[in-house]
């Protein structure tokens, strides 16, 4: 007789299943970084997926070394700009802030999310002396976006990592108050960790959000309900019964995703008519081997690995065609 086998519906592990707490993707951990100083993220706005003539790079592949097609999401990723250097101390209670210091001249945009009047401008790093890291706040700019109805940036903290304290304490000197370009953080064939809040699919019931089965057709009155709330005691309902609640909008991280390509142009790979709900890119992309957090227009967060230990390193794939074929089927 074959045993009886009952997998749980869903998992557990990204519980409370509750709205983000921000659009704006927040990162809780950095990797450590290499031999010199550079800022680990840059920010971007999803644009859309698209497809690629690519020769497999992956040697463990059924076609390596072979062109395939692979699937890519565009991102838009305008330049960021420094908006002040910010140093931690390491303390019994973890990382505490030290001080920071703001650019003389932010975009007058970034008003519209902090005050700036009283901020640090002075140009005294004493407070850096005795920093063990290094840590610099960045904000878009989507008014260089055409297809984001927003001119308030975002801001988000970036690590600086890479060489000794007193080489990032230089580099955040050098880049603070000015912009930084997609180039300076990342390089094609770089493993990257995507982070952005997923698609809002507001409430919704048992079966779509847990995918539990259906009743059976002599079930009375329902079907897509749950068989049962649990056992009588507890005499309470737990939190491993699958019940409605809110479906997506939950912040995600999809680990060691490939960079394919880092373009200037948007022509080289806007379809015909646009992307579907965005339109066309005019500043600077990135291609990501297959799919993405978020609709278009959300605000992607990008990261060096902080899984990748060891796999495929690849300095440029190999792409020989990107389609520019219409997503709208004209």
């Amino acid at each position: 007789m074959s045993k009886r086998h009952h997998p749980r519906r869903g998992s557990m592990g990204y519980s409370p299943r509750k709205r983000a707490r921000a659009e704006t993707p927040h990162i809780k951990s950095w990797p450590e970084g290499g031999d010199k100083p550079k800022i680990q993220g840059f920010l971007g706005y999803k644009a859309g997926m698209t497809h690629a003539f690519i020769v497999d790079y992956r040697p463990t592949s059924t076609t390596s070394g072979r062109e395939v097609i692979m699937p890519v999401s565009v991102v838009e990723a305008p330049p960021i700009k420094i908006a002040a250097v910010r140093t931690y101390g390491k303390s019994i209670s973890g990382l505490q802030s030290t001080g920071e210091i703001w650019a003389e001249k932010p975009d007058s945009e970034l008003s519209k999310r902090l005050p700036l009047n009283k901020k640090n401008k002075k140009k005294n790093w004493d407070f850096s002396k005795d920093a063990d890291e290094i840590r610099v706040l960045v904000y878009t700019q989507p008014k260089l976006v055409t297809s984001i109805p927003k001119k308030t940036p975002e801001i988000r903290e970036m690590r600086v990592s890479g060489g000794s304290i007193e080489e990032q304490i230089e580099y955040s000197k050098k880049i603070l108050g000015k912009e930084l370009k997609v180039n300076d953080a990342i390089t094609e064939g770089d493993m990257l960790d995507i982070i952005a809040v997923t698609t809002g699919k507001g409430f919704q019931g048992h079966v779509k959000r847990w995918g539990v089965k259906l009743l059976t057709h002599k079930n009375s009155k329902h079907r897509r309900m749950i068989g049962t709330a649990g056992s009588w005691h507890p005499n309470w309902i737990q939190a491993t019964v699958p019940q409605a609640g809110q479906m997506g909008y939950h912040q995600r991280t999809e680990y060691n995703k490939r960079i394919l390509k880092i373009g200037e142009k948007g022509e080289d790979i806007n379809p015909n008519g646009g992307f579907p709900h965005y339109g066309l890119v005019r500043n600077s992309y990135v291609l990501i081997h297959g799919s993405i957090p978020g609709p278009t227009k959300r605000l992607i967060s990008m990261r060096d690995a902080i899984r990748y230990k060891r796999g495929v390193e690849v300095e440029k794939p190999e792409i020989s065609y990107i389609s520019t074929t219409s997503k709208q089927g004209v």
